[in-house]
């Protein structure tokens, strides 16, 4: 990653929560403690943050505390070409007239372009996603109730009356930040509270989930191996984790990420 785009990830996280640690920032950007350490003292230089001890916080303190991740903006610029191809296989899995319940994330995102021919009811707290479907398909679309984010581009509400109780689905599909044999893991405990309503309004959960999720952990579960009926990713999986997720008794479907000249000309289009 860049240093202006670590820059950014950095400013952005002070920006909505009171203090961030150091361990926190190297797990946003996938730099080491050196760096960050560097581009800290670089920006209180400049003037941009307050170095504090283990960690930064703003020059003004945040009015509004947002969600713990990296911005959309900047998720969906990474594994771009894995995540629409899970994203492809994802919709395969769908059939018009079956509802469906979509949780943001840039991996879900991606199943908009595949949605596009469908008609189906479709329910979302992603921002993005609805405003896709809304202006490119015939689609159903509900939206939950509540608070949107703006760097993670999704709706949250903390409240039972948001209208995710109301919807009933086939299959949910979603994306984690991490995904190892206790389960699924987030990083914010607000995600795990609405993600948790949803999961509950579905017959079948189906994670989309790139490679590289594996290896990455949070302190935060989501839910356990064994209510996933479905893992979609890519061909990074190594075969260890390919077991872990037989053992648990959840299908792994393997997404193709090259397309022959044909079809990738008509996804272009």
């Amino acid at each position: 990653m860049h240093e202006k785009e670590r820059h950014r990830i950095i400013l952005s996280a002070v920006q909505e929560k009171p203090v961030v640690t150091v361990q926190e920032l190297v797990d946003l950007t996938d730099s080491s403690e050196a760096t960050i350490r560097r581009d800290i003292a670089a920006l209180h230089v400049q003037k941009r943050l307050r170095r504090v001890r283990g960690g930064a916080e703003a020059i003004t303190p945040p009015q509004f505390i947002g969600l713990a991740g990296r911005p959309f903006s900047v998720n969906e610029t990474i594994n771009a070409s894995q995540k629409r191809a899970i994203a492809r296989d994802a919709v395969e899995l769908c059939k018009d007239g079956e509802p469906i319940i979509i949780n943001g994330g840039t991996t879900t995102f991606q199943m908009v372009h595949f949605l596009t021919g469908r008609r189906m009811p479709i329910f979302t707290n992603s921002f993005p996603i609805a405003e896709h479907l809304l202006k490119h398909s015939k689609n159903t679309v509900m939206l939950s109730g509540g608070t949107i984010y703006r760097e993670q581009n999704i709706i949250l509400s903390p409240f039972e009356n948001d209208v995710t109780r109301n919807f009933y689905a086939r299959r949910m599909f979603m994306g984690a930040q991490g995904l190892g044999p206790l389960g699924l893991m987030e990083g914010d405990p607000l995600l795990i509270q609405a993600e948790q309503k949803l999961i509950d309004q579905a017959d079948e959960l189906v994670v989309l989930v790139d490679s590289s999720k594996f290896r990455k952990r949070s302190s935060l579960i989501l839910c356990g191996l064994s209510r996933i009926a479905t893992v979609i990713t890519d061909d990074g999986i190594e075969d260890r984790e390919a077991k872990m997720l037989e053992a648990a008794g959840v299908t792994l479907v393997v997404a193709r990420t090259t397309l022959g000249n044909k079809e990738e000309s008509s996804l272009q289009a």
